[in-house]
């Protein structure tokens, strides 16, 4: 039989089963608009490296990021620098603490074949709490066998990070090549936006890579033509070259656990919105995810 509302009476039962419907039908947008904004980059730990924020001091820069939504740095050491004095660990420590920020990783920082200058990074790192390190290493045996012991002693991985055409490490077999003999914890950080200035693809980057996936640094770059010439400009993540969604696909994929770090270079005195308009671009991909 068809119930007409209009027309028949509700008994008690009916009215609180409807007003208990209504309820959770206010309530349910509140609940996803509330689950969204506690996580609208899909569990990735999205957060920033602080060279975007260069044109700031350590306090100001950590504010920044903090009003942007974000809770992960990777530091440059202009923000906090690279020391093993208690006391100045232990003042970074109560900036970021106070910032809300968790800081994840530290770079770039050269390593060579000198034992006590790598020692010294890698007591920074213990002490402050690095996830890893950010590394551009030599490329030769000796550095990669204090390496391989080093990562081995603190167990806080190395991550190579490429750095576009003519550097050290600039296509994708640089890294896998050199790191795929030695201790797991030698690995990489994926600079999406220089392998796309070495015309590599930064979804395969993140596929190959895989298993030694240690930090990303996310930004992109618009290819474009200038009096015939082809050039490659750093641009606002989501208006390059960059497929946002199929990196974040591959970094939920393989529950990537390192820090996502934005990095914008452009602009360097007036960053804020271009980093906003760019963090709305990953939140965009993100949320295609689900």
């Amino acid at each position: 039989m068809m119930f007409h509302p209009e027309t028949q009476p509700l008994s008690r039962r009916q009215v609180l089963k409807f007003a208990a419907l209504g309820a959770a039908a206010a309530v349910a947008p509140r609940l996803v608009r509330a689950s969204e904004e506690k996580d609208p980059y899909a569990g990735l730990k999205m957060g920033m490296q602080s060279y975007s924020l260069r044109a700031f001091d350590t306090p100001t820069a950590l504010r920044h990021t903090k009003e942007l939504g974000l809770k992960y740095w990777e530091s440059f050491p202009k923000h906090i620098p690279l020391t093993t004095l208690p006391k100045q660990i232990a003042d970074s420590k109560a900036l970021l603490k106070d910032a809300g920020i968790t800081l994840m990783a530290y770079g770039v920082v050269d390593f060579g074949s000198d034992e006590t200058k790598a020692r010294q990074m890698f007591d920074f790192a213990k002490a402050i709490g690095l996830f890893s390190i950010s590394a551009n290493p030599k490329k030769d045996k000796a550095t990669f066998d204090l390496l391989d012991k080093l990562v081995a002693e603190y167990d806080i991985p190395i991550a190579i990070h490429n750095h576009g055409p003519r550097a050290r490490y600039s296509k994708i077999s640089d890294v896998a090549d050199i790191v795929k003999d030695r201790h797991p914890k030698i690995g990489a950080c994926v600079d999406t936006g220089h392998y796309l200035r070495s015309d590599e693809s930064p979804v395969e980057a993140l596929e190959r890579l895989a298993s030694r996936l240690y930090g990303v640094h996310l930004k992109d770059v618009r290819t474009v033509t200038e009096n015939g010439r082809r050039k490659k400009l750093f641009t606002i993540v989501g208006q390059g070259d960059l497929d946002v969604l199929g990196c974040l696909r591959v970094l939920k994929k393989l529950n990537y656990q390192g820090c996502l770090a934005l990095e914008y270079e452009e602009n360097e005195q007036n960053p804020l919105s271009d980093i906003a308009v760019s963090l709305a671009a990953v939140r965009d991909a993100a949320a295609k995810l689900t």
